[in-house]
């Protein structure tokens, strides 16, 4: 009988967090918030044949990969099966398919071992991963959060609860990379592409900054900028004049990244906190990196910065967030479905 309600908390438990959303197959173990190992199998490769991901090639790929993963993870951290204290997973959001394989296994496991369930949403996920950075970080804090489907600042007032300050109206900073990297002829993945490309190019074409002015609330607009790299590219070449792409890419991170570490620092200062963290596979960008830690630097914020192994999707930050819902009881059934959105807020 799987009964939740009899589970029992335990005092640094060993979780195994697992990751399938997209085109990683991750696994990861944590003792407590010590991270013991993590292993990551990916279908990039395979996706870059096609110009982004492909659910069914996706979800193949993990079906192929979960069992190993685990078994990596296991052994890096040098635990056994029988020494987990609960399986936590994404359940959502991202691909349907994708996420199915992950929860499955996740189910079936901590079904056999009788140990808790714990349903991980993976946009908290990527908030969570700066646990792994600071081992004594506590809220409050502001977070800023930027990833392929989500772009908001976060005041994070508790280990399970935040608010959100600010957000896009339209485009995730994310999805704006993708989409520029397309439009100069950039393989997958799109943003580290950009940002490869941005390093040889130099900040000099007017681009509207990603900010929505005169708005009551503070929000974000990446499709008028997106559009506005079309248009810059596409009049050149109507013309037959000459652009230099490595300008646009600059031009075009500066635009998209500096209002968001500009609004980041600017509402710690107004609530009045001392530090300042960051997730999602945007925050991977060496220039917002190097950026938002001068900002910080410079209004004497602390700022507390996932590697970029971390920031990307992998399943250490899932057992971060893991270990935030055991901690609170918060387990799952074991019918719990997989859900291919999942609202912010």
């Amino acid at each position: 009988m799987y009964d939740i309600a009899s589970f029992k908390i335990k005092k640094d438990p060993v979780i195994l967090g697992l990751e399938s959303s997209c085109d990683e197959t991750a696994a990861a173990v944590i003792r407590g918030r010590k991270l013991l190992s993590s292993e990551i199998i990916s279908s990039a490769t395979e996706q870059s044949k096609y110009g982004g991901v492909v659910p069914e090639i996706a979800s193949r790929a993990h079906t192929e990969a979960v069992d190993e993963v685990v078994l990596r993870a296991l052994k890096s951290a040098n635990v056994t099966v029988n020494e987990l204290d609960a399986v936590a997973v994404t359940y959502g959001a991202g691909l349907l398919g994708a996420l199915l394989v992950g929860l499955s296994f996740a189910k079936s496991l901590a079904y056999s071992l009788n140990i808790p369930l714990v349903a991980v949403n993976h946009i908290r996920g990527h908030l969570a991963a700066a646990y792994l950075v600071d081992k004594n970080l506590k809220p409050p804090f502001v977070t800023l959060l930027a990833s392929g489907g989500h772009t908001a600042i976060l005041h994070t007032e508790s280990y399970t609860e935040f608010s959100v300050l600010g957000g896009t109206c339209d485009d995730a900073a994310g999805e704006a990379f993708d989409k520029v990297a397309r439009v100069l002829s950039l393989p997958y993945p799109g943003g580290v592409n950009v940002e490869r490309l941005a390093l040889g190019g130099e900040n000099k074409i007017k681009l509207p900054q990603a900010l929505v002015k005169n708005s009551d609330r503070m929000q974000f607009s990446y499709s008028g900028l997106k559009t506005a790299v079309i248009n810059h590219c596409h009049n050149a070449e109507q013309k037959g004049e000459k652009f230099n792409p490595a300008d646009v890419a600059c031009s075009f991170q500066h635009a998209a990244v500096d209002p968001l570490v500009k609004k980041t620092v600017e509402c710690a200062k107004k609530l009045g906190v001392s530090t300042v963290t960051a997730g999602g596979g945007v925050i991977a960008n060496g220039y917002l990196r190097s950026a938002l830690s001068e900002a910080c630097k410079a209004a004497n914020l602390k700022l507390v910065l996932p590697e970029k192994g971390f920031c990307t999707d992998n399943a250490a930050m899932i057992a971060a967030e893991g270990l935030i819902q055991y901690n609170a009881c918060n387990f799952a059934q074991l019918n719990i479905n997989a859900k291919a959105q999942i609202p912010l807020k």
